[in-house]
C-alpha cells in the first residue's frame, strides 16, 4: 500500500489545515502539489495519488472551511490572497520544492497567482476546467448551490442532489460510481444522522459580498515560461472552448484536452485526462 501521512499545518492566523503528504519524501522526481475546486477536497485526489505516489511525492490539503480544516469564523478570509498564503505555508511545511501543480478550478487561479508569487517555486502544472474567463452561468450556478447547507437522508438522496446539480444533459458519461465519489466528497455524516456538505456554506458570501476577482489575464500570463496542460469538460458551463482557444494562442506551450460528455469539473480520473497527464509528466521529467 502507498504510505500516506496526515498532517496538521497551522496558517498564519491559527487555523489547522488537513494535509495529506503521500509516497516517498525523499524522492527526487517533480513532486504534484494538488489544489481542489471550491468546495471540494483531499478526497477528489485520492485515485490521482495512489496512482502516482508509487513514483512521485503527492501532496494535497483541504482549504480553510473545507473537509477536515478548521473553519474560518470570519468569512471574509475565504479569499484568493488568504488561501494562497496557506498554499505557501502548506509548501513550507512539507518543504516542498520544484512540484507541479495540479489545481481544479478555483485551484487553478490559485495556480495563476502563484505564477505571479512564486514563479521559481513550480516546473509546470495542470489546470483543471478553469480560465481567465468565467461563462456567467456557471458562476451563477455554482453560487446557488453552494450558500445554503441541504441535509440528505442517506447517500443515495446525496448522490441524486449531486447529479440534480449538474446542467440537464451535460454529463452523459457518468455513473452511480461517479455520483458516489463525488458525493462522499460533498458530504459528511452530521450529529442528527443526516448528510450535510462538508464545506462551511459562508464560502459563498466571501463570494457574493467580495470584490470582484478584476483581469485574471496577467496571472495567466505569468504562466507564461512554464509547460501547461488544460484539461476542460466538453459541456463545461465555467470553461468556453472560445476561452481554452485564446489561452492555447497565447500561451507558447499549452496542451489541451478535451473530455468527452463532461461538465465542471473533470474528476481527473478519465482514461484520457490520466493518459494525457502521464505523458506530461514524463516530459517534465525527460
Amino acid at each position: 500500500m502507498t504510505p500516506r501521512r496526515d498532517l496538521k499545518v497551522r496558517t498564519k492566523d491559527g487555523l489547522r489545515l488537513h494535509v495529506e503528504d503521500w509516497g516517498d519524501p525523499l524522492d527526487d522526481t517533480a513532486p504534484l502539489l494538488c489544489l481542489s475546486g471550491l468546495t471540494r477536497n483531499t478526497r477528489d485526489f485520492r485515485e490521482l495519488a495512489e496512482r502516482h505516489a508509487p513514483h512521485r511525492r503527492v501532496v494535497t490539503f483541504d482549504y480553510r472551511g473545507r473537509g477536515r480544516s478548521d473553519r474560518d469564523s470570519n468569512w471574509r478570509n475565504y479569499r484568493p490572497e488568504v488561501y494562497l498564503d496557506d498554499v505557501f505555508q502548506v509548501i513550507a511545511a512539507t518543504n516542498l520544492h520544484h512540484f507541479v501543480v495540479v489545481g481544479t478550478s478555483l485551484g487553478g487561479l490559485l495556480t495563476m497567482g502563484m505564477g505571479l508569487l512564486m514563479p521559481a517555486a513550480f516546473k509546470a502544472a495542470v489546470i483543471n476546467d478553469i480560465g481567465p474567463d468565467f461563462t456567467p452561468g456557471g458562476v451563477e450556478r455554482i453560487l446557488a448551490a453552494i450558500g445554503e447547507d441541504k441535509p440528505q437522508a442517506d447517500w443515495p438522496d446525496a448522490m441524486a442532489h449531486i447529479a440534480s446539480n449538474f446542467p440537464p444533459g451535460s454529463y452523459p458519461r457518468a455513473d452511480e460510481n461517479t455520483y458516489r465519489k463525488l458525493a462522499e466528497t460533498a458530504f459528511k455524516a452530521g450529529d442528527d444522522g443526516k448528510l450535510h456538505f462538508s464545506w462551511d456554506t459562508a464560502i459563498a458570501q466571501a463570494l457574493v459580498k467580495g470584490p470582484p476577482p478584476g483581469d485574471l489575464w496577467p496571472p495567466f500570463l505569468s504562466l507564461k515560461q512554464k509547460p501547461l496542460l488544460l484539461v476542460r469538460g466538453e459541456t463545461s458551463d465555467l470553461l468556453s472552448a472560445e476561452t481554452a482557444a485564446r489561452m492555447a494562442e497565447r500561451h507558447p506551450d499549452l496542451t489541451e484536452v478535451c473530455v468527452r460528455g463532461t461538465p465542471h469539473a473533470p474528476t481527473l480520473d478519465e482514461p484520457e485526462v490520466e493518459l494525457a497527464i502521464d505523458e506530461f509528466l514524463a516530459r517534465i521529467d525527460s
